[in-house]
C-alpha cells in the first residue's frame, strides 16, 4: 500500500509528493516498524511515475518478500538545477569540471534539504504512521546517493544504516574526502555503496573516473564505518534499469 501526501519543503519554499510504501498487513497490525528515507521520490515505486519509464520497483519487491518497513520517497526537485543545488551539499569542485569539462554553477543547498528531513518530514512521519523511531535508514542513487552519504555524517545518530548506489560523488570529490578525513561518525551501523564499471558506456574515460571517485571516497569511508562494503557492478551503466536489479541485495545488506 502506497499512501501520498503533499507536504512544503520549507527551505526552498516548495510543495513536494510524498509516497509512503506502508507494508503488508500495516492497517490491522500492532506493530511498529523500521522507516527507509529515499531520494527521487518518482523513481522508487511504479514505472508508469518514473522519470525515464523505469523504477526501482520497491513496492512491488517488498510486498512479494514479505518485508515489514516503512519506505518514504520524497519526489525529485522540479527541475534539473534545482535538484543539483538540494542534492549536492557543496558547489561543485574543480574535480567535476575535470572529468565532464565545465564547471556547473550549482550545488551547496544539500544541508538544508537534509534539515527539512531531520527537523520537519521526519517528526511528520513518526507522529503519523507506527514507527520505530531510533530504526531510521536512508538510501538514494546517483546525486540521491551522494545527498545520503552526507546526511549520514551529519547525523549519525539518526542514519544508521544507508545505501548509496552508482554516487555521483565527482560532484563534490573533494569536500566529500575533506569530510570523510575529518568525522568521526559514531553511531554508523553499515554503509553500502557500489558503482558500475560502465557508467557512461559510450565515454570510456568519464567511466572509469566516475569508478576512481567511488573507489576514492570507499578507501576513506571504510577506515571509519567498520560495516561497510562496496561492490563493483560488472557492466553496469547509470541508469535505473541497473540499479533495480541491486536492489534486493541492498535491502538484503541493510536489514539483515
Amino acid at each position: 500500500m502506497i499512501e501520498e501526501f503533499k507536504m512544503m519543503v520549507t527551505p526552498f519554499n516548495q510543495k513536494r509528493t510524498i509516497r509512503v510504501y506502508l507494508p503488508k498487513g500495516y492497517p490491522e497490525s500492532k506493530s511498529h516498524y523500521p522507516v527507509l528515507y529515499m531520494h527521487d521520490g518518482q523513481n522508487v515505486f511504479r514505472d508508469e511515475e518514473s522519470i525515464g519509464g523505469v523504477s526501482l520497483r520497491l513496492g512491488d519487491y517488498l510486498d512479494e518478500a514479505g518485508i515489514g518497513l516503512i519506505v518514504v520517497a520524497i519526489d525529485t526537485p522540479p527541475t534539473t538545477e534545482e535538484r543539483l543545488d538540494q542534492y549536492c551539499p557543496w558547489p561543485c569542485g574543480e574535480f567535476s569540471k575535470e572529468l565532464i569539462g565545465s564547471l556547473s554553477p550549482h550545488g551547496g543547498k544539500g544541508d538544508e534539504y537534509i534539515d527539512y528531513i531531520v527537523n520537519e518530514l521526519k517528526p511528520y512521519i513518526d507522529s503519523t504512521y507506527k514507527t520505530i523511531q531510533d530504526n531510521t535508514m536512508m538510501a538514494g542513487c546517483s546525486l540521491g546517493g551522494l545527498i545520503t552519504a552526507r546526511a549520514t555524517f551529519l547525523y549519525p545518530d539518526i542514519f544508521k544504516r544507508v545505501a548509496a548506489i552508482s554516487v555521483a560523488f565527482w560532484r563534490n570529490q573533494e569536500e566529500v574526502e575533506n569530510m570523510l578525513t575529518r568525522s568521526e561518525p559514531v553511531g554508523i551501523e553499515k554503509f553500502y555503496m557500489d558503482c558500475g564499471n560502465s557508467e557512461v558506456p559510450n565515454d570510456e574515460r568519464i567511466s572509469k573516473g566516475f569508478l576512481e571517485s567511488n573507489r576514492t571516497v570507499y578507501a576513506l569511508l571504510k577506515e571509519k564505518v567498520v560495516n561497510s562494503r562496496f561492490e563493483v557492478i560488472d557492466g553496469a551503466a547509470h541508469h535505473y534499469s541497473f540499479f533495480v536489479k541491486r536492489m534486493p541485495q541492498v535491502l538484503d545488506y541493510l536489514l539483515s
